[in-house]
């Protein structure tokens, strides 16, 4: 088995564990390799100490890391025999660990939440720095606290459109990922300012006539981001829908019961700054599916 590797965190937690079961999965479509990445340090003690504290045993911190990636290759090797999996411990921060020797990664893959070095990565500067400097698409497995009811998109990929060129990337990530897993796309445009121009264009029309306006032209926009797609995965049902609401709000609900959701990492309009304040918030911290950001590729 070659291609470029599926890299995974992993720490023992049932997110990193449905991290793991998700990328195994993932590599076996396509035929390529997972890389298990675990990574651990040095706890810092919270207080000054007398001299002489010999601290936490390195030894022994390292010895209980090895058993963790070894329960996740056991458990790799039972769940896809056919794919190809190695380890590696790190010792460092986990970002950094993920980070390091990613260049030619097909994708990395992470639970929302975990135990040790995982234990914050989607939470404050450390799943910022993922999602917004890792040099291929970032998957976030999210955890099942409670059974959601399923959407109208359930069972497909749902791409965030926007017109952008990272839009785009995704839009080349979703439809990969559709035909692989052999269901259907939804593109889906979100937009929520109204159609006003420095002229007044719309000024004086009913609520409901500048709506239309609105929708018509955003159909445009989406239409002209998937021009070429349909020839090139003939295999995967398009569906498009224009939302004239918030994009978090969309997306987290058109995530109800989804395969998986596709964003950029930056976009414009409704999808402006994902990964920067309440909107990338809001979605990774509420997401049904799983979620992929991608960004382009240095």
């Amino acid at each position: 088995m070659s291609g470029k590797p599926v890299v995974v965190g992993y720490d023992g937690s049932d997110t990193s564990r449905r991290a793991l079961d998700w990328a195994l999965a993932t590599a076996g479509r396509r035929e390529i390799p997972v890389v298990v990445v675990h990574a651990f340090t040095l706890p810092m003690p919270p207080v000054p100490v007398a001299p002489g504290y010999a601290g936490p045993n390195e030894g022994a911190l390292r010895e209980g890391a090895e058993a963790v990636l070894a329960e996740a290759a056991e458990h790799a090797a039972r769940l896809a025999p056919d794919v190809e999996v190695s380890t590696r411990l790190v010792s460092a921060p986990a970002a950094l660990a993920l980070l390091d020797g990613i260049e030619d990664a097909e994708m990395v893959v992470v639970g929302s939440r975990g135990l040790d070095g995982f234990s914050e990565l989607l939470v404050g500067s450390t799943g910022v720095q993922l999602a917004t400097h890792a040099p291929c698409p970032t998957v976030v497995i999210r955890p099942q606290h409670r059974p959601v009811e399923p959407g109208p998109e359930a069972g497909r990929v749902v791409v965030g459109v926007d017109g952008s060129p990272l839009s785009e990337t995704a839009l080349a990530f979703g439809y990969e990922e559709a035909s692989l897993r052999g269901v259907g796309l939804t593109a889906l445009h979100a937009w929520d300012t109204p159609v006003l121009d420095a002229g007044g264009r719309g000024a004086g029309l009913p609520h409901e006539t500048v709506r239309e306006i609105g929708a018509a032209e955003e159909s445009v926009v989406l239409s002209e981001s998937l021009a070429g797609y349909r020839e090139k995965y003939p295999d995967v049902d398009l569906r498009q829908r224009v939302d004239h609401q918030k994009a978090a709000k969309a997306l987290i609900a058109a995530s109800a019961g989804a395969e998986l959701l596709v964003v950029g990492s930056r976009g414009r309009g409704g999808f402006r700054s994902l990964l920067l304040g309440s909107v990338s918030h809001a979605v990774l911290h509420h997401s049904h599916s799983p979620i992929a950001v991608v960004r382009p590729r240095a």
